[in-house]
């Protein structure tokens, strides 16, 4: 009987291969029109963007006299600005074109499948909050305070080395290392899916523990600036977020271990109480 309701369930959100991609449309247009509402939003605050982006340097510079970012296109400047918009705006609409996303599969999936889902839809954006804060917080002023400390103020025979850095290069590597860090910290929901579909297990991550140690370091030495500190910044708490992926694998294992044996015990009653019927 469970199956046949569950069999029945799949069914209401069967629709034919047309109608699935009218539905795709709609969610694409749904989500692009999110992305281009927030990227005019953010426009309008792009001084506001690049102020909050450009804060870390900011500081290292605070009370120096002469120092700015420069730009060196005549287009740049523009483009800088449209860039930061653009990115802001993916971030501002990234919880509607997730709801889009989740509406397209949601159909798809058993009732009970849903709402083991909910959680990894929270933990997605949390997650990518915490690596991004991180990499504000932490990282980006230490690896800033480390590259500005070759400046040298020259001598006889000698000329100084004055950084000056491009405005858009200065915010594509800040706005990069937040988004890669934002999507390191993905981990755990990427490992504990994967742990739900059957392609890891719990007891094979942690045989696997040193090597992913050293994976995590080297994306960690590709994802941050080259100094030890902001490159262990990052290896340090993937290392934790993996262990925490190991408890989750565990807990989805003895889930769905309990799971089957529900099923069992319901398969052999019925067997049981068939001949008495």
């Amino acid at each position: 009987m469970a199956d046949d309701d569950r069999e029945a369930e799949l069914e209401e959100g069967r629709m034919p291969l047309l109608d699935h991609l009218v539905e795709l449309r709609n969610r694409l247009m749904w989500s692009i029109g999110a992305i281009m509402v927030a990227f005019l939003i953010c426009y309008q605050f792009k001084e506001h963007i690049y102020g909050f982006l450009a804060h870390p340097l900011a500081v290292i510079f605070e009370g120096q006299t002469g120092r700015h970012l420069i730009y060196t296109g005549l287009t740049e400047a523009f483009f800088t600005y449209v860039k930061v918009s653009f990115w802001a705006a993916l971030c501002l609409a990234f919880p509607i074109v997730a709801m889009q996303i989740w509406k397209f599969v949601a159909p798809g999936l058993y009732k009970n499948e849903r709402g083991a889902f909910y959680p990894y839809l929270f933990a997605t954006p949390v997650l990518f909050a915490m690596g991004a804060s991180l990499a504000y917080f932490v990282v980006i002023p230490i690896a800033w305070r480390f590259f500005v400390g070759f400046e040298s103020p020259g001598g006889d025979g000698t000329l100084p080395i004055v950084l000056e850095a491009k405005v858009n290069e200065y915010l594509s590597l800040v706005m990069t290392l937040l988004f890669g860090f934002g999507v390191a910290f993905q981990l755990p929901v990427l490992l504990t899916l994967m742990a739900r579909v059957g392609l890891v297990t719990s007891a094979g991550l942690a045989s696997k523990r040193r090597y992913a140690i050293v994976i995590m370091f080297v994306v960690a030495a590709v994802l941050t600036p080259p100094d030890v500190i902001s490159q262990t910044s990052l290896a340090i708490p993937l290392m934790i977020l993996f262990e925490a992926s190991i408890i989750s694998c565990r807990m989805v294992e003895k889930a769905r271990a309990r799971r089957e044996a529900e099923e069992e015990a319901e398969l052999a009653g019925k067997g049981k109480a068939a001949p008495g019927g």
